[in-house]
C-alpha cells in the first residue's frame, strides 16, 4: 500500500509514490504562471476544453468587469460528455447510492449518461426553452439532477439550482428573481429514513410566477398531479428522441446562475459563464484532486450549493472520471455509513467539510475500523477553515497517515478553487490552506488596500486581476450589488470579505469572514482565533465565537461550544476555558460567555452562520433561516440563552 506523504522538516510533503503519479510535481509552476497568467489560461483552455472556434482574444477587462476566451464557441454538455464516447463509452460516469439500503446503486456509463441528456435536452426544447432562457432545479442528490443541469447547458440554457431542503418561501424568491420558464422537481427524496415531501414546497412556490410547467421525477412514486402544467419526469423522457444536437454557445455567455446568501440573508443570483467556468472547473479538478482514469471521485457536498455544482458534477466529468453522489444523511442507517461507500465504491478521491468530519470524530471509532479505506489516495476539505484536531484526526484515521490533505479556499463566487496546496508538490500543514492556484493572485492587504508583506499579520483577502476565468461575471439583474459587494472597498482589487495571514513559511491561512473580526478594547481579532484556542480544550468538540457590543470595550466575545462528552462541574469548565484564552491569545480574549449548545446553526455546505448567533444575543429576530441545515437549532440556543440571562 502507497504511502503518498512522508514528514519533512516538521512538515508533511508528497512522498514519491505521489509524486510519481502527480499531474503537477514541480513548485517552479507558480514562477511560470506568474509571468503570464492570461497565457498560462490560454494554453490551459486550449489542452483541457474542446471549443468549436478559439476565441479572438483572452482576457479583456475594464474593471469590475471582465471576459475570458472572447469570441471562443464552446458547449459545454459536449466537453463533459461527447468527447468520451469514443474511449470511455462505457465506463461509469456516476454512481449514486441511494439512502435505502434494500435499492441498489445505481451506476450510468458515460454512453448511458450521454442519452439521458440529450432526451432530456429534447424535452426542453418540446417546451419551449431556448438558449438564454433559465431554467429552475429543485432536486435532491439524485442522478436526474446531473442529467437535469447537463441538458441546459446541451441547449445553451441557464439552470439556476436551488437546494432541496429550502423552503416554498426561499424557492419561489429564486424563481421570481430569474424569471425562471420551467422548474424541475421531485415527489421527494428518503432522509434519516423519513420521506421528505418536495412537491408540496414546489407547487407552493410556483404560484404566480412566471413557471408554466412542472416536471417532476417520481422519486418516492407518489401519484404526480394531472393537468398541463405538471408533467412526470420518466414518461416525458421515454418519448423524446435520443439524440440532440449541441448548441454552440459563446465563452462568455452566462451558464448558470447559483443564489448564495450574503450577511444580510438576502440571496443574490451569482453569476458564471461557459468557457471560463469550464476551464478552472476541468483543472482545478484535475490537480487538485490528482484525476486519473482510475479514479473515483466522492465530493459529498449536495448539488444546492457550488462544491456540487464543480466539484460532485462537473469537475469530474470533465475530466472523465468517476463520480460517486449519495441521498440521505451520512449518519443514516448508522455512522459507519460513509465509510461503507468508500469501500464498496472504492473511492479514490474524498471531498468533504470540517463539519462532518467533526461530526465523525464524536462516534465509536469501530465504525470506522470496520471498513476497508486503503483505496483512498487524496483527502480534502471544504466550506471552513479546518482546526488541527480534526485536521489530524482526518489525516490520521481515515487517509491512514498516508494521503494528502487537500485544503480548499474558495467561494461561489470564485466557481472553483483559489488556495490550497496541490498533491504533487505541498506541504499539506494543519490550519494552513497553501498557495493561490497556479495562474491566480491573491494577496493580503491592509484596510486603505495596501499589500501586507510581514507575516502573521491579519489582514483582507483580494484577488489580483487578472481574475481567475471562473469568477463570477456579475449579480443577475443587479449590477449595483455586484460593484458594492465586491469591488466598492478595494476598487482595483475584488474583495473576497474573509481575512487571512501569511504564515512563516509563505502560505496563506484564512482567518474567516472579515465580519468576523472584532474590536475588543482596541484590540482586533478574529473569530477563527478565538475558536481555534477554545476548541483545543480536551471536552470541546466544536466551538463558535460572535462578539457583541459593549459599553466600554466596543465588543467582547462570547463562545458557543459543542462537547464531546458531558462535564460534571460547569464553573470549573468555563473557567478553564478562560484560562486557555488567557494563554493562548492574552485576557482581552477572554469570553464574556460560554454557552454549552447541542449544534450550531449551519448552512448545508458547512459554514457556521455567526450572524443568527449574533442575532439571538442581541434580542434580534435572525434573518435567513430558510439556508440552514438545522433550523431547530435556533430555538434551543434562544432556550438556551433566555435561561443563562
Amino acid at each position: 500500500m502507497a504511502k503518498y506523504v512522508i514528514k519533512k522538516s516538521n512538515k508533511l510533503v508528497p512522498s514519491d509514490a505521489m509524486k510519481k503519479i502527480a499531474h503537477v510535481k514541480n513548485k517552479n509552476i507558480y514562477k511560470q504562471a506568474a509571468k503570464n497568467p492570461i497565457k498560462f489560461w490560454e494554453k490551459l483552455a486550449t489542452e483541457g476544453l474542446d471549443w468549436e472556434k478559439k476565441w479572438t482574444k483572452a482576457y479583456e477587462q475594464k474593471l469590475p468587469y471582465f471576459k475570458w476566451f472572447k469570441g471562443g464557441k464552446i458547449n459545454f454538455s459536449k466537453n463533459c460528455l461527447d468527447r468520451h464516447l469514443e474511449n470511455k463509452s462505457d465506463k461509469v460516469a456516476i454512481t449514486w447510492v441511494p439512502e435505502p439500503t434494500k435499492e441498489k446503486t445505481i451506476k450510468l456509463t458515460y454512453k448511458e449518461l450521454h442519452e439521458k441528456v440529450c432526451k432530456f435536452a429534447n424535452v426542453l426544447k418540446k417546451h419551449k426553452i431556448k438558449k438564454g432562457d433559465v431554467v429552475s432545479i429543485y432536486l435532491p442528490m439524485i442522478p436526474e439532477a446531473i442529467i437535469a443541469m447537463l441538458a441546459c447547458t446541451r441547449i445553451g440554457a441557464i439552470h439556476s439550482v436551488v437546494f432541496s431542503a429550502f423552503s416554498a418561501d426561499a424557492l419561489k424568491a429564486r424563481i421570481q428573481d430569474g424569471k425562471a420558464k420551467i422548474l424541475i422537481t421531485a415527489d421527494g427524496y428518503y432522509r434519516r429514513g423519513e420521506k421528505e415531501d418536495l412537491l408540496t414546497k414546489a407547487r407552493r412556490a410556483v404560484k404566480s410566477t412566471t413557471v408554466n410547467k412542472v416536471i417532476i421525477v417520481p422519486r418516492l412514486r407518489k401519484k404526480i398531479p394531472t393537468g398541463r402544467k405538471f408533467l412526470n419526469f420518466n414518461k416525458e423522457l421515454e418519448s423524446a428522441e435520443p439524440n440532440c444536437e449541441p448548441t454552440i454557445v459563446n465563452s462568455e455567455d452566462t451558464m448558470f446562475i447559483l443564489y448564495t446568501s450574503g450577511t444580510t440573508g438576502k440571496p443574490k443570483g451569482v453569476v458564471h459563464d461557459t468557457g471560463g467556468y469550464a476551464t478552472q472547473a476541468y483543472w482545478t479538478a484535475k490537480w487538485n484532486f490528482n484525476l486519473h482514469d482510475d479514479d473515483v471521485m466522492w465530493c459529498t457536498a449536495d448539488v444546492g450549493w457550488v462544491t456540487g455544482h464543480t466539484y460532485a458534477f462537473y469537475g469530474p466529468l470533465l475530466n472523465g472520471a468517476t463520480t460517486l453522489i449519495y441521498e440521505g444523511s451520512p449518519d443514516f442507517p448508522n455512522p459507519g455509513r460513509w465509510w461503507k461507500i468508500i469501500q464498496d465504491n472504492k473511492v479514490t478521491v474524498f471531498y468533504t467539510a470540517p463539519t462532518a468530519i467533526r461530526m465523525f470524530q464524536k462516534f465509536d471509532p469501530k465504525y470506522i475500523k470496520k471498513h476497508n479505506l486503503k483505496s483512498l489516495r487524496i483527502l480534502g476539505s471544504v466550506g471552513e477553515p479546518i482546526d488541527e484536531d480534526a485536521w489530524k484526526w482526518y489525516f490520521k484515521t481515515i487517509g491512514g497517515s498516508r494521503c494528502p490533505i487537500i485544503d480548499t479556499w474558495w467561494q461561489t463566487e470564485t466557481g472553483g478553487t483559489l488556495i490550497n496546496a496541490l498533491p504533487g508538490i505541498g506541504p499539506f500543514v494543519p490550519k494552513v490552506s497553501g498557495q493561490p492556484f497556479p495562474g491566480t493572485n491573491l494577496i493580503i492587504v491592509d484596510e486603505k488596500g495596501k499589500q501586507i508583506k510581514k507575516k502573521n499579520v491579519v489582514g483582507n483577502l483580494v484577488q489580483v486581476p487578472p481574475l481567475a476565468p471562473g469568477m463570477l461575471h456579475g449579480v443577475w439583474k443587479n449590477p449595483k450589488k455586484y460593484k458594492d459587494t465586491y469591488w466598492s472597498r478595494f476598487k482595483k482589487y475584488y474583495d473576497t470579505s474573509d481575512g487571512a495571514f501569511l504564515t512563516n513559511g509563505g502560505l496563506i491561512r484564512i482567518t474567516g469572514r472579515t465580519d468576523d473580526v472584532m474590536k475588543v478594547a482596541g484590540h482586533r481579532m478574529t473569530t477563527a482565533e478565538l475558536e481555534n484556542a477554545i476548541t483545543d480544550h480536551q471536552a470541546i468538540n466544536e466551538t463558535a465565537v460572535v462578539p457583541i457590543p459593549h459599553e466600554v470595550k466596543g465588543e467582547v466575545p462570547v463562545a458557543f461550544v459543542i462537547l464531546k462528552h458531558k462535564i460534571k462541574d460547569q464553573e470549573k469548565f468555563e473557567k478553564e476555558i478562560k484560562k486557555l484564552t488567557d494563554d493562548k491569545i492574552g485576557p482581552t480574549a477572554r469570553p464574556a460567555k460560554i454557552y454549552i449548545v447541542e449544534a450550531l446553526p449551519k448552512t448545508r455546505s458547512g459554514k457556521i452562520m455567526r450572524r443568527i448567533l449574533k442575532a439571538l444575543l442581541i434580542d434580534e429576530e435572525p434573518k435567513g433561516l430558510s439556508t440552514l441545515l438545522n433550523p431547530k437549532s435556533v430555538d434551543a440556543i434562544k432556550k438556551i440563552i433566555k435561561t443563562k440571562k
